[in-house]
């Protein structure tokens, strides 16, 4: 199923107050500086698919010339969306799909980001949160200037 048209609000149990750079670690890039250096570098250039492979890709040193032999088995099986990117979840920004299903990032203390927020032609889902939530939601922080929409409404 394409994701088109949505925009990915940070998670309501992020620490962030402003969409920051994931520092970057011995070893090669984490998985959030990979997200975040793709999706910057090359916004609206990817769709869920694609970004996904090149991050496998990336990650595991995968050759150009052996990205095909790759394909079917990468395929294969499920992968997550942008809900579940660390970026949304602890480094404070937004991904938006557009009409093509391609993504961008938009940090959470941007205007753009609270556009996103109040278009009516844009689905609104939050992220992942990092933790289970408590048996009460005593504390919980409220979202940051978004309007609350169901997750997955009932069809």
């Amino acid at each position: 199923m394409k994701i088109t048209n949505t925009f990915i609000v940070v998670a309501d149990d992020t620490r962030a107050t402003q969409g920051s750079i994931p520092p970057a670690k011995d070893g090669g890039p984490s998985l959030a500086r990979l997200h975040y250096d793709l999706l910057g570098e090359h916004p609206y250039e990817y769709d869920l698919d694609s970004f996904n492979f090149e991050v496998f890709c990336r990650r595991n040193g995968v050759p150009d010339e052996q990205r095909d032999l790759h394909r079917a088995a990468f395929f294969s099986k499920g992968h997550p969306c942008m809900r579940a990117s660390p970026l949304t979840k602890q480094y404070g920004f937004g991904a938006h799909y557009n009409s093509s299903g391609k993504i961008a990032l938009y940090p959470m203390d941007s205007v753009a980001y609270r556009k996103f927020l109040n278009d009516p032609e844009v689905r609104v889902e939050m992220a992942m949160r990092s933790k289970r939530p408590a048996a009460s939601t005593q504390g919980a922080r409220p979202h940051p200037g978004g309007r609350p929409k169901c997750l997955h409404p009932a069809a």
